[in-house]
């Protein structure tokens, strides 16, 4: 009975990491206040690239999947942008009370990207995001055309497969 039980609960837990891949695409980013590492407010309908993909992480610093994706992201993010333009969001969903370890634990790891605190998670919430690490990718119009939940390594490979199919016109599903 427990090892049914068990079977039944990995099924409903993949079947809810399956439907999360395909929910939200195709729509705009939510505009949601939330604030940049400075303290300052940032509208995240602003988010832009100039007409090339984005790419939007929401992470905590609790997160040991997020941390693997991050280093992982950061070792080639630089020759990401240089190939395709790509920018990366970084969101963390650390809450007030672990908001304050999110600059040092970033300048700790000498990240690249662009961060953002959703320290209420608000800007979580309207995306549809339950578990991190959770990745978005948006084309160049700011649509979501992609995103996934979890991290294994390698899967920065697919992210940078899927923006470089964006930037050349091709199918991505």
């Amino acid at each position: 009975m427990k090892k049914l039980m068990l079977i039944g609960l990995l099924v409903l837990f993949v079947t809810a990491v399956y439907s999360q891949d395909k929910k939200n695409t195709g729509q705009k980013l939510p505009s949601v206040e939330v604030r940049t590492l400075e303290g300052t407010m940032f509208n995240t309908a602003e988010i832009s690239n100039d007409g090339k993909p984005v790419i939007i992480c929401f992470w905590a610093t609790w997160c040991k999947p997020c941390i693997k994706e991050h280093d992982a992201i950061n070792d080639v993010y630089e020759d990401w942008v240089d190939e395709t333009g790509v920018k990366l969001y970084s969101v963390s969903i650390d809450n007030s009370r672990s908001s304050s370890r999110v600059q040092p634990f970033v300048n700790g790891k000498g990240w690249e990207f662009d961060f953002l605190l959703d320290i209420n998670g608000d800007f979580k919430r309207a995306m549809g995001v339950n578990v991190p690490p959770h990745t978005f990718i948006l084309n160049g119009n700011n649509e979501i055309v992609w995103q996934h939940v979890g991290y294994l390594d390698g899967d920065e490979d697919e992210y940078i497969e899927i923006v470089e199919k964006l930037i050349n016109g091709g199918d991505i599903k």
